[in-house]
């Protein structure tokens, strides 16, 4: 009997349980090192387009995915000038072209609990609290040195996915360069229990344009299931940190989306820079680099986490390819290339793009982009044609023709 090939996925994020998960249904001996104590719960990506969903689903959480978070239709546009909303798109246009024609707000933090549920009782290792501070390899093996209360170790395997975040020990310890830009303003979250879709007329997903300031504005479920909204503003330049999150700020920030007589329910509040990313490979022989090890973006339109989960079911098919059927390593070259492509196409220059179109100042060139949104919304052929873009289904489309 041939032996059975070990994987070892650095990461318990989203895109590191996927990853492990697919891998252990295909047959690895999975082995997954988190730094962290437990699974981080702060507000962070919720936003699921329908080519991730199939591949939630075909991993068999899509049922619990669902219920534990908000089918989201349809998508806005707004004119913080105004007030007015500027264009709707709706999901359903692409029912031909997905069995999931929808978005579904769920927080990343319980995705992770439900692939960490199938891990278990698939049996595969799972260790919180273990630190990678070293990672070496040779023809046919890599081992990564741990940290843990039980002191150093070497763990060793057949293949590796790197899914440690933008900071990634391992994508330092390969010495791949992670080539872009950082943005000179940084990103403001704010959590409401408002009901903001009630005081506004809004959906669950809105993109607000202002020459002042833009904004994005989404629903949660929270834990609790009793939903929160989120709403996330770009600071000025010259801010400080205690302006951006005091009081003052935050009220007049929120105010300026919808004016309230009393105080808005704040019970959160985050700041966090923004960069624009991208690996100069993705592959290092036995090393795979996967989500925001490898690429990391601005959040608008919610697009890097949907990709990073793309990169886990790919890299797992790639590496099934070699371990599992005996192909040849270009097809690991094949990952590389086809993640690198597609993810300068589709997140790097849309979510670009994206903040572009949100921020624009020119008064002609602002009201271009509006009008613009709102005849694509109303055209179907255009709406549809946008939407497979938005949701990375012809991101899909296009990786068979990519290596």
């Amino acid at each position: 009997m041939s032996r059975v090939p070990r994987l070892l996925v650095i990461g318990a994020g989203p895109v590191g349980v996927v990853a492990a998960l697919a891998a252990a249904q295909a047959g690895f001996d999975v082995q997954v090192v988190e730094a962290d104590a437990t699974i981080a719960t702060n507000p962070r990506a919720a936003t699921t387009h329908p080519s991730t969903l199939e591949m939630i689903n075909r991993v068999g959480l899509l049922d619990r995915f669902v219920a534990e978070g908000l089918v989201a239709r349809e998508f806005q546009f707004w004119d913080r000038e105004t007030r007015k909303r500027i264009a709707t798109f709706d999901h359903q246009i692409l029912r031909n072209d997905t069995p999931f024609p929808f978005v579904v707000q769920t927080e990343q933090h319980k995705l992770v609990r439900m692939a960490l549920d199938a891990l278990e009782r698939l049996g595969a290792s799972v260790r919180f609290n273990t630190k990678v501070v070293a990672c070496t390899q040779g023809s046919d093996s890599v081992s990564v040195q741990v940290e843990s209360e039980t002191g150093v170790e070497t763990l060793s395997a057949d293949w590796l996915i790197a899914a440690d975040g933008g900071r990634s020990t391992i994508r330092k310890q390969i010495g791949v360069e992670f080539e872009g830009f950082t943005w000179p303003e940084r990103f403001l979250v704010l959590t409401v229990l408002d009901d903001i879709q009630a005081l506004m007329g809004c959906c669950f997903r809105n993109y607000l344009a202002g020459t002042d300031e833009w904004a994005n504005l989404f629903k949660v479920s929270g834990d609790d299931g009793l939903g929160r909204w989120r709403a996330v503003f770009p600071t000025r330049p010259d801010e400080t940190d205690e302006e951006a999150l005091s009081d003052d700020s935050a009220s007049k920030r929120l105010n300026g989306i919808h004016p309230l007589e009393r105080p808005y329910q704040l019970v959160h509040r985050n700041l966090y820079r923004v960069h624009q990313r991208v690996a100069a490979t993705f592959r290092v022989g036995r090393v795979l680099l996967a989500g925001d090890a490898a690429h990391v973006n601005n959040p608008i339109g919610g697009l890097g986490l949907n990709f990073g989960i793309h990169d886990a079911i790919d890299a797992v098919d790639s590496l099934s390819l070699v371990a599992l059927e005996g192909r040849g390593d270009g097809a690991l070259d094949a990952y590389a290339l086809r993640r690198r492509t597609l993810n300068l196409k589709f997140v790097q220059e849309q979510t670009v793009a994206n903040k572009k179109r949100l921020e624009e100042k020119d008064p002609t060139t602002r009201q271009s982009n509006l009008d613009n949104l709102s005849a694509m919304s109303l055209d179907p052929e255009r709406a549809r044609a946008f939407l497979l873009r938005s949701s990375l289904i012809q991101s899909v489309r296009e990786a068979a023709a990519v290596a």
